[in-house]
């Protein structure tokens, strides 16, 4: 998938999972925490699709959002039936960054994330190269060595982001930026066993 070009800043706030009854819904996975902000009537967004698709390069804009069974439910202009919105599934939805408003907790852009140094136990161990964006989750990929690392970005991994300081902390399992030593069954067999 391509992400569209824009002049302008864009916060990732949501992916088009499944298309939902017969008048163009489609259900939402939300990468935002005040969606009822986002998706008001006439928001528009910026889709991330395959360049094969029709929608490729085109923004769409919503005409209502409501929650359904718990659900969040989108409907766009121009999307008025169930074979529309099957064109639509898998999108992600970006938005052009706002400035003004208050940015939401634990929300980061990608341009802010990039070249923030990533400390492990009080040493740098790379820089941030880019953010890679999964429907399961995103990933920090860090420049470390001579090679690149692909670090999980959640809160048990990445427990502090620090953008006036310039760095994020990470916590990662063994083995992710360093190789674990290999165990050699050979050697411990000639080990002798203690004797107590």
């Amino acid at each position: 998938m391509a992400a569209a070009k824009s002049a302008k800043n864009q916060l990732r706030v949501g992916r088009l999972v499944k298309a939902h009854g017969l008048k163009g819904a489609l259900k939402l996975e939300l990468y935002t925490d005040d969606p009822d902000r986002r998706f008001v009537q006439g928001a528009s967004f910026t889709l991330q699709v395959p360049e094969q698709s029709q929608w490729h390069g085109k923004t769409i804009t919503v005409r209502e959002f409501r929650w359904m069974n718990q659900h969040p439910v989108v409907f766009f202009e121009g999307v008025d039936d169930r074979t529309a919105a099957d064109t639509l599934v898998r999108a992600i939805l970006w938005i052009d960054e706002d400035e003004d408003a208050a940015s939401e907790p634990d929300a980061w852009y990608d341009h802010q994330l990039v070249g923030l140094d990533v400390v492990r136990d009080g040493s740098v161990v790379g820089k941030v190269a880019r953010v890679d964006h999964f429907p399961a989750q995103d990933l920090l990929v860090v420049a470390s060595g001579d090679g690149e690392v692909l670090v999980p970005f959640v809160a048990a991994i990445v427990p502090e982001v620090d953008i006036e300081g310039g760095r994020v902390v990470v916590t990662p399992p063994a083995g992710l930026f360093e190789e674990l030593p290999e165990s050699d069954p050979a050697a411990e067999a000639e080990t002798p066993a203690s004797e107590d």
